[in-house]
């Protein structure tokens, strides 16, 4: 009894933490730090294993696609599943992101940003059962993880375009850029995956995963919320 108490306690505790560390940090989903903005803006030739490391860090410091990757992974139990999916999402990332670097697209930060966070109210909503019972159908999961998957590779690239990228190495750079976003995503997802195992172990996870993307799902409204105001009033 004192256990079942102790770990409810603390489920709802990881809840509260998870949800107070995404309000603080979630302006800052694309955010890139002083000294990698100095090294972007100055970098000329073909710099591959820094663009590497660039792009390993942005997704394991990327909050938005970490939220959106543990709505995707929640109730996927097989190996071959969840490789299907982060093999869609690494897909439409990597598209998105490359093309919209090397063809010069650029869209509204905080407009593309804002739909990042709906993408994640939409995986949760999704996860709650939320589209058979409140429309009574069933989107694709794999096409709107994909089609996901190019909003968040075209706002990295939007933010990317901001530091003016030297076109001597563009292209090895991006593509090395990319290399390492793969990298930082298996990292991430390995940690991830390993906490939902455990989770998944034990009786509290079909306790609280209905509260758990209810909290994921703020968490999208949150980011969105922010985005759109950002839009409005620049």
């Amino acid at each position: 009894m004192n256990f079942q108490f102790w770990q409810s306690r603390g489920t709802h505790a990881c809840l509260l933490l998870f949800s107070m560390l995404f309000a603080a940090t979630a302006a800052w989903a694309h955010g890139v730090s002083e000294s990698d903005a100095g090294f972007l803006a100055s970098a000329s030739g073909v710099q591959i294993l820094p663009f590497i490391y660039l792009g390993a860090k942005h997704m394991v410091t990327g909050y938005d696609h970490l939220l959106f990757l543990c709505g995707v992974i929640f109730f996927l139990y097989r190996m071959k599943d969840i490789g299907t999916y982060v093999t869609l999402f690494a897909l439409g990332h990597s598209t998105t992101l490359l093309l919209g670097v090397l063809n010069g697209w650029h869209i509204n930060a905080y407009f593309v940003d804002a739909i990042i966070g709906l993408s994640i109210v939409y995986r949760a909503f999704d996860n709650l059962g939320g589209f058979r019972t409140v429309f009574g159908v069933q989107p694709n999961k794999k096409a709107a993880v994909l089609i996901f998957g190019f909003f968040h590779g075209l706002g990295l690239a939007t933010k990317l375009q901001d530091f003016q990228l030297s076109p001597d190495g563009l292209l090895p750079n991006m593509i090395a850029f990319n290399v390492g976003v793969e990298i930082g995503q298996l990292l991430a997802l390995s940690l991830i995956l390993i906490a939902m195992r455990y989770w998944r172990s034990t009786a509290s996870f079909m306790r609280h995963a209905h509260t758990s993307n209810c909290t994921l799902m703020a968490c999208g409204f949150l980011l969105a919320g922010y985005q759109f105001t950002g839009f409005l009033t620049q």
